[in-house]
């Protein structure tokens, strides 16, 4: 009985058994309804036409004991009749019975007065014979020849031997009734049964079968339904949530271990960046302290001390990367100069550029004017020229300008232009593109690759400009330089 399929099964026979004893009580409510209106119809001027038939009635006697061998003839042709007179008052006063059967010797004379106004039948009116039953009559005026009402004559319609009879036959019919709606609810039962198992308990087991294999899966492998369901429709409902909610979880956990093998990697990377300056720093520092304190140099330290500052520039570029995945930083767009912007940016690395003979070309429209945050896009181009100054020899150049925009009418209607940050360094090999794209996207280092050193800056440009929803594109060659284009919103 704790089955959801036995309980709908019970509760559900229950509630039809109960519906149909209710429906066999308003259809015998109903029938009886009818049947009195339409006897009560038939006998409506019963009353009438005996007050006009016999003489004592129709001069208005009430009393006489000759109404008695009268009621008794009319009662002989109507069994189920059962006639008195009333007074005024509506006190029972002859009547063909034994005195002992009067159970109520005065009656309501209102509900008479409504049937012989001709009120809406079926009208019931006090049995003297019951103390608490009513049943439906017909009623007339007794009245002398000067028109004086003396009283009632009162005919009621189905009296006992009616009832008697109609006892016995009920009493006989009640094995057969209750028998069919027994028979009907076992029936409906089966049907609800079929129904059940067809489409509830049969879909439901099948989908708790799956669900256990489910707990069998690798999360590596996947999760999944392997069946489709043609139960209810709330059934294939389930079904489709659980289907959804499983592919949900397995992509989650691959989201997870791909961000886990993208940090193992970040930190594969860093450390790599890491190593030349922890290991020019400590190089040097023991150099120093070999040498006698006549033959040290400063140079030694300077080295040493321009190895620990880059250190502390990754670091920092550490901390400003996990702020930016961790929603830290938002952007506050507004419209900038970008003439201004690039004029603040090449005097800051002026001096820095003049000491390793680097040259700075930076060349934009004095007038032209983008949306974007101003302090996330300096950050952007100070990483780009940074990282090129890092890489460009003595004499190099590194420069930054507009290029020609993609003409298409998608693109014009954007209002969409390129910026490019381009040097002649080093370069970068294929190996360390495909290393920068996965930055983005999900790192895969081998423990046999050559890690390129990229430093962290180029991540963060990657993380700054996803948040400026810029687009960037990048060409390098081996021996000649690199170029950075960036995806610009104009006004």
């Amino acid at each position: 009985m704790k089955s959801l399929f036995s309980r709908l099964l019970l509760s559900a026979s229950v509630i039809v058994f109960i519906l149909i004893l209710a429906v066999w009580q308003w259809f015998q409510f109903s029938q009886d309804f009818s049947r009195n209106q339409v006897q009560q119809s038939l006998h409506q001027e019963l009353a009438l036409h005996m007050a006009h038939i016999n003489p004592l009635l129709s001069q208005g006697i009430t009393s006489d004991a000759a109404l008695k061998e009268a009621f008794h003839d009319f009662m002989l042709l109507g069994p189920s009749f059962e006639i008195y007179t009333l007074d005024i008052q509506g006190n029972v006063i002859a009547y063909d019975a034994n005195e002992e059967k009067i159970k109520r010797p005065q009656i309501s004379t209102q509900p008479i007065e409504a049937f012989i106004e001709g009120g809406e039948l079926p009208i019931k009116g006090m049995d003297p014979r019951s103390p608490d039953s009513n049943k439906i009559f017909s009623a007339a005026h007794l009245q002398e020849a000067s028109g004086k009402i003396t009283g009632y004559l009162y005919v009621i319609i189905g009296g006992e031997d009616f009832d008697m009879w109609q006892s016995l036959v009920s009493e006989h019919q009640a094995p057969r009734i209750w028998g069919g709606m027994l028979i009907g609810s076992s029936i409906f039962a089966l049907l609800l049964f079929a129904l059940l198992a067809r489409y509830l308990t049969a879909p439901l087991s099948r989908l708790e079968q799956d669900l256990r294999l489910v707990e069998n899966q690798k999360l590596a492998d996947g999760l999944s339904l392997s069946n489709d369901y043609r139960g209810s429709i709330e059934i294939r409902q389930l079904s489709l949530h659980i289907k959804r909610l499983l592919k949900e979880i397995s992509q989650q956990h691959l989201a997870i271990n791909r961000q886990q093998q993208a940090r193992h990697d970040f930190m594969l990377h860093l450390s790599h960046d890491l190593k030349t300056p922890l290991t020019s720093l400590q190089g040097y520092i023991d150099t120093w302290l070999l040498l006698p304190a006549n033959e040290r140099s400063s140079d030694l330290i300077e080295v040493a001390a321009n190895s620990g500052k880059y250190i502390q520039q990754l670091l920092s570029q550490m901390l400003e990367l996990a702020a930016l995945e961790n929603g830290q930083i938002t952007p506050e767009f507004k419209e900038t100069r970008l003439s201004l912007l690039l004029e603040e940016l090449k005097q800051y690395f002026t001096p820095r550029a003049n000491t390793q003979k680097v040259r700075l070309d930076f060349e934009v429209d004095e007038n032209l004017s983008i949306i974007t945050d101003p302090q996330i896009l300096m950050r952007v181009l100070s990483n780009l020229v940074d990282n090129a100054i890092r890489y460009t020899p003595s004499g190099g150049i590194i420069s930054i300008k507009l290029i020609a925009a993609n003409t298409s009418p998608e693109a014009q209607s954007h209002q969409r232009i390129w910026l490019s940050v381009s040097d002649n360094g080093s370069g970068m090999h294929k190996h360390e593109l495909q290393a920068l794209q996965q930055m983005r996207n999900k790192p895969s280092f081998k423990r046999d690759d050559i890690l390129p050193q990229l430093g962290v800056g180029l991540a963060i440009v990657r993380q700054l400009l996803g948040l400026l929803e810029c687009n960037i594109d990048i060409n390098s060659t081996p021996g000649e330089g690199s170029c950075f284009q960036i995806e610009l919103q104009k006004i």
